[in-house]
């Protein structure tokens, strides 16, 4: 059974810098392809950015690229978002997803191609 639990989520200050982890288990990670979205109250769920286990290519979201950081520790099957700047806009839930599909970042996006889901950790940016 495949999981994934994310941490890390508060209520922090505009400016201020958070790092949520998503801890992968049950399964062989392969050349999976890890992504984080995330949902604020009221929108749709929208993609933020991804990383591949194998290898250490990344692709941001235009509105986060320069203050996101995607980073992974394969030994820990940890997966990391470091969050920066954060404005009152990125208040949201961020979610990590798992795919086996995902060939390059035509697709990094589609939410129909991921497998697994973790359960969200909240993110609340006060201005």
């Amino acid at each position: 059974q495949v999981q994934l639990v994310e941490s890390g989520g508060g209520l922090v200050q505009a400016g201020d810098s958070l790092t949520l982890s998503c801890e992968a288990s049950g399964w062989a990670v392969g050349s999976y392809a890890m992504g984080w979205f995330r949902q604020a109250p009221g929108k749709a769920r929208e993609f933020v950015a991804v990383i591949w286990w194998s290898g250490t290519n990344t692709y941001y979201e235009d509105s986060v690229k320069g203050r996101f950081v995607v980073s992974k520790d394969n030994a820990r099957s940890t997966v990391y978002l470091q969050l920066n700047s954060l404005k009152s806009e990125d208040t949201a839930v961020y979610y990590c997803a798992a795919s086996a599909r995902i060939a390059d970042v035509r697709s990094v996006g589609v939410m129909a191609k991921y497998e697994y889901w973790g359960r969200g950790a909240q993110v609340i940016v006060s201005s």
